[in-house]
């Protein structure tokens, strides 16, 4: 991808959300989208993503990226700006390490409800944002900021961007009422949201920082392997704990695992007949 800001973008890469050239239509979008997941994910998602929504009250339409940054500024110190797409890695990494969230500025169409190819404010806003209004996980996304900045000598970033799609854009919660999901990928998805929990077709494993570092992911399907973790406390206080010098060093000398490889180590909760895959 290019490295120089596109014509109209700032140095960093941030533009203008133009919250005020949002017609009807796409607002009507937003608000379909956000019905029918607010109405799927109780007893699906994790209670504190419930518990963000509720707080940042984005039910109305798409929200305004300025009033958005206003709440969660005042909960967590997080703001949400606007960028033109995908950003190269060390500015999304120098974004997030200083508590800022880049989120695209354009909705899908009326006839792309279920599948998008390109990540766009519903999945941004509606997907990630609410657990930025949580201090722990808001931690733990500015913890992963800083270690990105700081992995970008070891030319470890593909094992590191593992991390980030397995916890934050598909990541399953141990809870004491079951598995709930937390990941971004899924909680936009109306489809993901009921194959992540429901489906005897994936494996959902045990979070383990060097084994998710070490598996592949496909993009273009429905998961075949979630990793759980047991908290947000645990995943932060591991990912503040690792020296990730001499684990990038560890990871170099083993090899990539397949997406739905399951080693003796693993710690299995479900082991998946992989029957969508196929």
């Amino acid at each position: 991808m290019r490295q120089d800001p596109p014509p109209g973008a700032a140095p960093d890469w941030t533009i203008p959300q133009g919250f005020e050239r949002y017609t009807e239509a796409e607002h009507a979008v937003w608000r379909t989208l956000y019905a029918r997941q607010m109405k799927l994910l109780p007893g699906r998602a994790v209670p504190e993503f419930l518990e963000g929504a509720a707080l940042l009250g984005m039910e109305e339409g798409i929200p305004d990226f300025r009033r958005l940054s206003d709440r969660l500024m005042a909960l967590t110190g997080w703001q949400v700006v606007a960028v033109p797409g995908l950003v190269p890695d060390d500015m999304f990494f120098e974004h997030l390490a200083n508590r800022r969230f880049v989120a695209g500025n354009f909705i899908r169409k009326p006839d792309e409800l279920d599948y998008l190819e390109a990540p766009d404010v519903f999945h941004d806003v509606f997907g990630h944002v609410p657990l930025l209004a949580h201090k722990v996980f808001a931690d733990y996304m500015q913890a992963y900021g800083k270690g990105g900045l700081r992995s970008m000598g070891f030319g470890a970033l593909h094992k590191l961007a593992r991390l980030y799609w397995y916890t934050v854009e598909f990541g399953l919660v141990q809870t004491g009422e079951g598995l709930r999901i937390y990941g971004a990928g899924i909680l936009s998805s109306a489809g993901e949201s009921r194959f992540a929990l429901d489906s005897p077709s994936p494996n959902r494993l045990g979070f383990d920082l060097m084994r998710v570092m070490r598996t592949r992911y496909r993009i273009d399907a429905f998961q075949q392997t979630y990793f759980v973790i047991e908290s947000f406390e645990s995943l932060l206080q591991q990912t503040l704990e690792t020296d990730f010098a001499p684990l990038y060093a560890a990871l170099a000398a083993l090899p990539d695992l397949a997406i739905t490889d399951i080693l003796p180590t693993d710690r299995v909760l479900t082991r998946g007949s992989q029957a969508q895959a196929a």
